[in-house]
């Protein structure tokens, strides 16, 4: 199931479907023909697959009065390895080649710098000279957004600058930009991005902002408040995980890859809890799993 900040993402580019060409062109230096009009397409893909297959977004640029596609853009959130990838992707920019009769591209986005190495492996096909190389907007690529202007013409572009950038020193600055761009926001966007940015901003960043708000701040959309609430389940989750394995270690004990990667996956509270208990006192890592006792 997709996470939170995954769905953010993909609304990010959804809502402003012009995005995804702007970060080709301008983040990743990517040519982009001239369009008169972006549109987010359907992104079904069963019609090529048995399985159900759906890329994240995809956008078609328009052009000329017949409105003919110039270019169509693939884009896909990726916020953990996922090895299927590698066969779903290629058939992604084909599927999408053939459906809308133009020059494809594949844009991957993450906010994470090892996903963003990962992500941009290239992809052999098995057919001679038929290598697919990912565009990834990794957290290096996405703009440092904070101009006032800037963030007015984009705020979907000022939310992914916080999102990638909110946790550095210029946290603060991208809050700011994005208040200034917040106006002009219709009351639902207005209400999902400002907790986004809030919830994406450091600590002294998020202070700042909520006192040139002139009042403590709460969160306005439930889509956010399980953002946050989401955040924090996780990190909770995954350093109670860290702390079984921790454990393990420091007493010597070795942890095989099928004991860590179970560990790692929990998404059970207790259960970590329970582990934590027993890493205590079993004698092989492997009885950390069984259900008896503790």
């Amino acid at each position: 199931m997709p996470s939170v900040t995954h769905e953010a993402l993909v609304e990010l580019f959804k809502n402003r479907p012009t995005l995804a060409a702007e970060m080709l062109q301008d983040a990743l230096g990517q040519p982009v023909p001239a369009f008169t009009e972006a549109r987010v397409e359907s992104s079904d893909m069963t019609e090529v697959t048995p399985s159900d297959r759906r890329a994240d977004v995809i956008v078609v640029l328009l052009v000329g009065e017949r409105q003919r596609p110039a270019m169509a853009i693939v884009v896909e959130v990726q916020l953990g390895v996922d090895p299927d990838k590698a066969y779903v992707w290629p058939v992604y920019v084909t599927q999408t080649r053939a459906r809308h009769r133009c020059p494809t591209r594949l844009l991957v986005v993450t906010i994470d710098a090892g996903m963003a190495r990962w992500c941009s492996r290239p992809i052999d096909t098995g057919h001679p000279d038929w290598t697919l190389k990912p565009l990834v907007l990794g957290p290096e690529g996405v703009p440092v957004v904070t101009d006032a202007e800037q963030a007015k013409a984009a705020p979907e572009a000022v939310v992914l600058s916080a999102m990638a950038h909110g946790q550095g020193e210029a946290g603060e600055a991208i809050g700011v930009a994005f208040l200034a761009a917040a106006a002009g926001l219709d009351e639902e966007r207005r209400a999902v991005y400002g907790d986004l940015v809030l919830s994406s901003l450091n600590a002294a960043a998020r202070r700042t902002l909520e006192a040139m708000m002139k009042s403590g701040y709460q969160f306005q959309s439930e889509f956010a408040r399980s953002y946050v609430a989401k955040g924090r389940q996780e990190g909770l989750l995954e350093a109670k995980a860290h702390d079984v394995l921790a454990f393990l270690e420091a007493r010597g004990l070795e942890v095989p890859t099928e004991v860590r990667e179970r560990v790692l996956a929990s998404t059970d509270l207790a259960e970590l809890d329970r582990w934590i208990r027993r890493a205590a006192v079993v004698s092989d890592a492997r009885e950390l799993l069984g259900t008896t006792g503790f």
